[in-house]
């Protein structure tokens, strides 16, 4: 893929991140500086569409990217973030805060990855999960209807029977971005999932994760999966899915 088509894809994903609307060339060319035309932008918009980076769920509506287009973004477009010193700051000290009162941590901890990622958060190993953020989740226009919010509850619920399939695709120490169908629990293929595993002292292995819909904000979720597990140790754990998703921690 040359630059153009590169710079042209980018774009929609962030506006479509943003809005939850399908993108139009018209939206791109005002907001986005590519130094090209409408018409080009509608050229370059119709060639992702035939390579299927992108797709038109309608023929009078913008287009939308596939789980090709952001698999392809986040593996040769997407640069990593740190999270800022503020957060980093914010985090620890409740984190540390916690430690120091010997209270619970990975119950918090979904609270607070939660509100950091805006997206469900789930914490736990094998044995135990806590969640927080159902409300997040349901924000999202994406899940607004009942059944398929209703399906990806349930497999929630029993994301315990899940854990070894999901370690099994993942090696230590290693942060992986599943996307829409490569998410291992098939019955929420319709969203992303970011998971990070650990193992804890007595060996016993867990994982950290973020919940949300396709257009979740992939670099920042795995910055702070990335962070959080560093803060929080080695008996941590997270996973995310979708922006409006879902964490795991031990």
């Amino acid at each position: 893929m040359n630059d153009r088509l590169k710079k042209i894809l980018a774009a929609v994903i962030e506006e479509y991140t943003n809005s939850a609307v399908a993108v139009g060339s018209k939206v791109l060319e005002d907001k986005y500086d590519l130094k090209v035309s409408s018409a080009t932008i509608r050229n370059d918009m119709a060639e992702l569409e035939e390579k299927g980076f992108l797709h038109q769920p309608h023929i009078s509506a913008g287009r939308i990217p596939t789980d090709k287009g952001y698999r392809f973004f986040v593996e040769s477009i997407m640069t990593d973030q740190k999270m800022s010193l503020t957060d980093q700051k914010k985090l620890q000290t409740e984190v540390l805060k916690l430690k120091a009162q010997n209270k619970r941590i990975s119950r918090t901890a979904a609270k607070l990855l939660s509100s950091f990622s805006g997206s469900l958060a789930i914490s736990g190993s094998e044995k135990e999960f806590y969640d927080f953020g159902i409300g997040e989740l349901l924000e999202n226009p994406e899940f607004q209807n009942v059944d398929e919010f209703c399906r990806i509850a349930e497999a929630l619920d029993y994301i315990d029977e899940n854990v070894d399939t999901i370690l099994s695709k993942i090696k230590d120490g290693e942060t992986r971005i599943f996307i829409g169908k490569e998410n291992p629990i098939k019955e929420i293929s319709n969203c992303s999932m970011v998971v990070s595993p650990y193992t804890t002292k007595e060996g016993e292995r867990g994982i950290l994760a973020i919940v949300g819909p396709k257009r979740m904000k992939y670099a920042k979720n795995k910055s702070l999966l990335d962070y959080a597990r560093k803060l929080l140790g080695s008996s941590i754990v997270i996973i995310s899915i979708v922006e409006g998703g879902v964490i795991f921690l031990k």
